[in-house]
């Protein structure tokens, strides 16, 4: 073996490539990979279920979704909200209760205490007898009842009672499972993608790379090519259509119609492997660490 081998242990320094070839065989340590292009999704499937969406629709931060997915989503989270807010109004009349409770028993200790007090209305006389009497008892903590309010925990009648977790009121609105904002049914837009017709190409839609096109440059889209969609019609457009043909006069060319600055929702891109493009593309793999 020479001396500059990979495999080289007569070396006085813990390398790189040891140390990850023995985390690697120890099963001990992170492992990290880069994400590649065929494992981010592409610009047009949804960010639910990851493949082509049937009934397009997309939020207004740019979020592509299949209509389906996200109804089904929304109604999830106002299931799981009416199911919370059941529970929060069950713990809040549960402590209305007891709060009642509370106070009617308080009133009532207050009554027994008062009419004890009227019928052990007592001399000093007879007072000073007793506690001479009771100046030659026992001191130990055990008598008199005292043995009652010492802390056994190990009895199990007196250790702490463990209390339930108190609930807070759900909050109503429904987040975007991808952007984390507010998300509305009637700010879904539907989108339109503009097929490429070849005659020549026989596959099916699924399977060809090049689906779709910009219906007013024809332009083949792909995640390599910034979109946007035209909030009117639900045009996916590239952006240098936008910036180049659709900001000199503010008007859509595919129905004449008068366009503004809202009415143009960037697209979110697909994946490319490009860190420039897509954020997070390096998966991790969280094991156990060896502690020295």
């Amino acid at each position: 073996m020479t001396r500059h081998a990979r495999n080289c242990t007569a070396g006085a320094v813990y390398t790189y490539h040891e140390k990850k070839k023995d985390a690697a065989a120890s099963g001990y340590g992170t492992n990290s990979q880069r994400v590649g292009k065929d494992s981010v999704k592409n610009f047009d499937c949804c960010c639910l279920t990851l493949q082509p969406c049937r009934n397009p629709v997309v939020t207004k931060d740019g979020y592509l979704f299949d209509k389906e997915a996200i109804l089904e989503y929304i109604l999830t989270k106002k299931r799981e909200y009416a199911r919370k807010l059941k529970e929060y109004e069950k713990q809040k009349r549960k402590e209305e209760e007891e709060s009642q409770e509370e106070s009617a028993n308080e009133e009532l200790l207050k009554l027994q205490i008062f009419l004890k007090g009227e019928k052990n209305i007592v001399s000093s006389s007879q007072m000073m007898r007793s506690q001479d009497k009771n100046s030659g008892s026992s001191i130990s903590n055990m008598s008199n009842g005292r043995d009652k309010m010492l802390p056994s925990f190990w009895i199990p009648s007196k250790t702490p009672q463990a209390k339930e977790a108190k609930l807070n009121k759900p909050d109503k609105n429904i987040y975007c499972p991808i952007s984390g904002k507010i998300l509305k049914l009637k700010d879904l837009v539907p989108v339109k993608f503009t097929e490429i017709k070849d005659p020549d190409d026989k596959k099916s839609l699924i399977v060809k790379q090049a689906r779709y096109m910009c219906p007013i440059t024809h332009d083949v889209l792909g995640n390599n090519v910034p979109c946007a969609v035209i909030k009117t019609t639900g045009d996916v457009v590239t952006v240098e259509c936008v910036e180049k043909i659709l900001k000199k006069d503010w008007i859509n060319p595919l129905d004449g119609s008068k366009l503004t600055e809202d009415d143009i929702i960037p697209l979110e891109r697909g994946g490319t492997g490009y860190a420039a493009v897509n954020d997070g593309l390096e998966g991790k793999h969280e094991r156990p660490v060896l502690q020295a």
